[in-house]
């Protein structure tokens, strides 16, 4: 399609537009984290890394930060099994309800947060709980789970599609097993899609705070939250601007591996 020289610059616009209004704010939480002002006065003056030290020091946040760096591994390994597994059952086999089963695994992502966590809350107390299985960490394991499978099942499915049968079947006519199809056909395959949607569901869980809110027992805390309780206390708010700074670089990390490797040309079929 050709498009005019007033069209392209009214596109172009209309995306450095869009582009400052998501970015603009961000820009702003990690100018302020090496902002001299407490009062975080504009323009920034005396420009320093005090604030970056003090957060360092933060005994509470370090601790936030390691409760988070733990959920989003658990969440993650979840996820991977779970998500992998629903993927090859719905690409590889037919099924009456296959459809039903697709639908139901992205479902969660596309459900508010509030809902899938007062749906998760109520499920502990009433199924688990009973069992003598309070909530804490896994808990928030648990519910970090349900919506991270969407992107590895997401991912995995979509790379499955791509790829086809052909080479596994050539693998079985050439007398491998299974398991040695598996290990050195499809998982080559599939390995890049499993780490993108590792990652992208490391920052899923990372970043999450409504359903964690919902699923944390007591002395559970992480990062997000952290950030939350200690927004609106004095003398906070430039350790406040750091973490979310250090939050912004590491969820920013993940998806733009993601990218990379889920590109284009990434896991292409040879055949």
């Amino acid at each position: 399609m050709t498009l005019s020289g007033w069209a392209r610059w009214a596109l172009r616009a209309f995306m450095a537009f869009g582009l400052l209004f998501i970015y603009l704010p961000l820009t702003l939480v990690l100018v302020n984290s090496v902002n001299g002002d407490r009062t975080f006065a504009w323009p920034p003056r005396d420009p320093t890394l005090r604030w970056w030290s003090a957060a360092w020091d933060n005994a509470g946040a370090r601790e936030a930060l390691l409760t988070s760096v733990k959920a989003g591994l658990g969440a993650t390994a979840i996820a991977l099994v779970l998500g992998t597994m629903v993927a090859f059952a719905v690409q590889r086999f037919r099924f009456f309800g296959r459809d039903t089963v697709s639908l139901l695994i992205v479902l969660p992502i596309a459900l508010p947060g509030i809902v899938t966590g007062i749906a998760l809350d109520s499920a502990w107390r009433s199924v688990i709980a009973p069992l003598g299985l309070g909530k804490g960490l896994f808990s928030v394991v648990v519910g970090h789970a349900t919506f991270c499978v969407v992107v590895v099942y997401n991912n995995v499915l979509a790379r499955l599609r791509r790829t086809g049968t052909s080479l596994e079947e050539a693998s079985a006519d050439l007398g491998a097993s299974p398991g040695q199809t598996f290990r050195y056909v499809t998982f080559p395959l599939i390995r890049s899609a499993l780490l993108a949607g590792g990652l992208l569901a490391f920052a899923l869980s990372f970043d999450e705070i409504i359903v964690t809110t919902f699923t944390a027992g007591p002395g559970i805390t992480t990062l997000p939250i952290w950030i939350f309780n200690n927004l609106f206390r004095p003398n906070q708010a430039p350790v406040v601007n750091v973490v979310a700074a250090l939050l912004i670089v590491l969820s920013v990390l993940p998806v733009w591996l993601a990218q990379r490797l889920a590109g284009p040309a990434a896991g292409a079929s040879r055949t």
